[in-house]
């Protein structure tokens, strides 16, 4: 059947859809100031011995993080689901995510491998908390609705990274006297955006952890037999691949067009200033503008999502994304790069939503965290190619525009693979689940 000819479910009630919503709101702090726009670069110029230096720690534990978050979300989403602990599980992931981040405020310049191992400590915790977040969707939204809602909360979840840097450069970068009498010695107002971060990450997930329910089964299973048991599930999902076909076509495609998007992120920037000569405060605007794009983007299109079905909203999104990439790859100058970019966020959004709401649609009921922690897998087992790919090009020809057009190939390859998912075998299969409990 048509996504948009379905039997309409119900859906959750508002206050439960506004608590969802607004953890996207409330995790998208750390992912804008931590990880890609201030520590980050903090690190690599202050903490850090030197930038060369400061990049190559800081790209081994991303690379960490990757590892630790493929080889884990599986395995917890397969306990959550056996236990039914996900919001437990959410909460645990979501108080070390905060406290880790809270710690980087402490760490000085010079203490390198403190400041290291808290970023990745909160970052793995981060990335977790996705994974449980993520598998509440199918839950609280019908199949009718679901694109929209993954739409508004990835939309939400941009405006809430924006609203947060505004606050961070405000208040905290650029004054020459800092908020709440914090000072520039030792970069202490540099550092005390981590504050602000965990301060936001906890104030705005309170609404999720007050209105969105899960019945809780106790569980007289041992720790031991739980794990176990985890290991067992997984194992069994894994043999039996070819039941979940359509699912495991979705994450291999995701994992070759999701790369393309890490690769644009992680060297936009980098790209547009060795390219284009762009300032500092040209790459923080051109940072601004394309959350603002993204989220204006995944808002617009998560409605498209629920009439056009996800699969068609992927793909029309790596179309998209690969003529983006391709016009910022021979662009002359800055006012095709811009174009190029301000197609990129409009677009970036909304693959990343569909994507996020096709798996919901596809989830069996008794295996949603652990699909999910399969979604987060998908996202972070290969995400070292395009850069790798990127990199070697740019070194072999001597030029960034090579580098970053061979990111076309993912966006290519990525909608070949999704081209062969069934969308209505996907969510018929979900049905017989649900409909079988």
């Amino acid at each position: 059947m048509e996504p948009e000819k379905m039997i309409p479910e119900k859906s959750a009630d508002r206050k439960t859809l506004f608590g969802w919503v607004m953890f996207d709101f409330a995790n998208s702090a750390y992912t804008t100031l931590v990880v890609t726009f201030i520590y980050g670069t903090y690190f690599v110029k202050a903490i850090a011995s030197d930038e060369i230096a400061g990049t190559a720690l800081w790209s081994r534990g991303v690379t960490i993080t990757a590892l630790s978050v493929a080889l884990l979300s599986p395995f917890l989403g397969a306990i959550a689901d056996k236990t039914n602990l996900r919001k437990r599980f959410l909460l645990i992931s979501t108080i070390v995510t905060v406290a880790g981040t809270v710690f980087l405020y402490f760490v000085k310049p010079g203490q390198v491998m403190l400041a290291l191992w808290g970023f990745v400590i909160s970052n793995i915790a981060f990335e977790l908390t996705n994974v449980f977040y993520n598998a509440f969707l199918p839950e609280i939204a019908s199949k009718d609705k679901i694109g929209r809602l993954s739409g508004i909360g990835w939309g939400v979840g941009y405006i809430g990274g924006l609203a947060a840097m505004v606050i961070a450069m405000v208040g905290f970068v650029s004054p020459e006297t800092p908020w709440f009498g914090f000072t520039r010695e030792a970069g202490a107002n540099i550092r005390a955006t981590n504050l602000l971060v965990g301060a936001w990450f906890a104030v705005f997930a309170i609404p999720l952890f007050a209105f969105v329910r899960q019945p809780f089964n106790h569980c007289k299973d041992s720790i031991g037999q739980i794990t176990r048991q985890g290991f067992s599930d997984i194992i069994t999902t894994v043999r039996e691949i070819k039941k979940y076909k359509q699912i495991a076509t979705l994450l291999l495609a995701r994992m070759i067009y999701n790369d393309g998007l890490v690769t644009i992120f992680a060297f936009g920037g980098i790209y547009a200033a060795g390219t284009f000569g762009f300032s500092f405060n040209e790459i923080m605007i051109f940072g601004i503008c394309i959350n603002i794009a993204a989220g204006i983007g995944a808002l617009i299109m998560g409605f498209f999502d629920d009439r056009l079905g996800g699969k068609k909203t992927i793909q029309i999104s790596n179309i998209a994304l690969g003529f983006a990439t391709f016009l910022a790859a021979v662009s002359p100058g800055k006012t095709g790069f811009w174009i190029a970019c301000i197609l990129i966020g409009l677009f970036a959004g909304p693959n990343q939503s569909a994507s996020r709401s096709l798996l919901g649609r596809f989830v069996p009921k008794e295996n949603e965290t652990q699909f999910f922690g399969f979604f987060a897998f998908s996202g972070k087992l290969t995400a070292f190619m395009g850069p790798l790919l990127l990199g070697v090009l740019t070194q072999v020809f001597n030029s960034q525009r090579a580098g970053v057009a061979a990111v076309i190939l993912f966006f290519v390859f990525g909608a070949l693979v999704l081209s062969r998912v069934d969308e209505k075998a996907g969510i018929a299969l979900s049905d017989q689940s649900r409909a079988s409990l």
